[in-house]
């Protein structure tokens, strides 16, 4: 099956099942049921269920799913075997928290190096990342397709044509600012504001009920 023909809430999915799966895989686990999976997920069994069934016959009925199986099927499809390099632009607090996590779970995705405008910075390294000057984007930026911004929003949309100039096509944006690109540049936006806002105004609004599932479909 194409992957565009899979729905974006089931790919966004893809991962966490991945995650999990690796996880039991350590453990010694050799098979799953949907029901757990549920549980460690948050996602209802009848959502996993839907999602497997867009890959075909995963499991077995009564038997559940084969750990092995389902994570090589999922390294494959989430492509793990290939390695993404990411830049990163902008080393403040949140930048340099990446720097020191460099998704150290994710072995397919490795951020590479880094941009500041600040002279303390450049020239130095976090995590074993170098920080380059932000004025070398341009220089340094050959090969990798892959963006995180922790800038000011002031300077999302000129640093953001910068990276598209040079090739970038995705971008995961961490500013308020909502950039623009162009068509075949794929961006997601992440405002932890937000995010925090909505969560405190869903736990006044709406109180969750026991077994109710924590994740929405």
């Amino acid at each position: 099956m194409e992957q565009n023909k899979i729905p974006q809430a089931t790919a966004k999915r893809l991962p966490l099942y991945y995650r999990f799966l690796n996880n039991l895989q350590i453990q010694g686990k050799t098979r799953v049921s949907s029901k757990e999976l549920s549980d460690a997920v948050k996602v209802d069994s009848a959502t996993i269920r839907r999602d497997f069934s867009y890959f075909g016959a995963l499991g077995k009925k009564g038997y559940g799913y084969n750990v092995e199986y389902l994570l090589g099927f999922f390294r494959k499809t989430l492509d793990q075997d290939e390695i993404t390099d990411v830049a990163l632009i902008g080393v403040g607090n949140l930048g340099t928290a990446f720097l020191n996590y460099n998704f150290m779970k994710n072995n397919n995705t490795k951020i590479m190096l880094a941009f500041d405008a600040d002279p303390n910075k450049v020239g130095t390294e976090i995590g074993g990342v170098p920080i380059y000057h932000i004025d070398e984007l341009e220089d340094k930026l050959d090969g990798i397709k892959v963006a995180i911004l922790t800038i000011p929003a002031l300077e999302a949309d000129r640093v953001t044509d910068r990276l598209v100039s040079k090739g970038i096509k995705g971008i995961l944006n961490f500013t308020p600012a909502r950039i623009t690109v162009p068509d075949d540049v794929r961006v997601h936006h992440i405002d932890l504001a937000v995010e925090l806002q909505a969560l405190a105004y869903f736990l006044k609004h709406y109180p969750l009920e026991i077994n109710e599932p924590t994740s929405e479909q």
